[in-house]
């Protein structure tokens, strides 16, 4: 009988098989671990820009118009209509008056319209990116 060490080539392949497996195991531990480490900043900054990011009301396809209760871009001439927000409002606040909450400095009925309106938003229109990102399970 001779001594065999696991450097020895004539060693069992089913045994050095089992020691890379186990090597290779370890190694993608590592790799995971790290790589959990280094994605849950950038999930935390992302819901931070998601709260933080800007919808105009009206947005820039429709500079001037006012916004009807359910939510179109109408004349100013439209009874009922409400003028434009004169701001941008934060992801964070439209979250809020999505939820019940009125967007600041406004009026119940008014936030409702602007509300409506960026429900309405479509791809390529100012805030959409914006109100996609609120859609987005966290």
């Amino acid at each position: 009988m001779t001594d065999q060490s696991p450097s020895d080539p004539s060693v069992n392949d089913d045994q050095n098989s089992g020691i890379v497996t186990r090597r290779r195991a370890l190694m993608m531990g590592a790799i995971t671990a790290s790589a959990v480490v280094s994605i849950k900043p950038a999930l935390a900054q992302t819901a931070g820009s998601v709260l933080n990011c800007e919808i105009p009301v009206p947005g820039n396809n429709a500079v001037g118009g006012f916004i009807a209760a359910d939510g179109s871009v109408v004349s100013a001439d439209t009874p009922g209509a409400f003028p434009p927000a004169g701001r941008n409002f934060t992801g964070e606040q439209v979250r809020q008056a999505m939820n019940g909450r009125s967007l600041p400095g406004t009026s119940y009925d008014q936030s409702q319209a602007y509300v409506n309106y960026i429900r309405r938003l479509q791809a390529g229109q100012s805030g959409f990116t914006c109100y996609a990102s609120l859609q987005m399970p966290r």
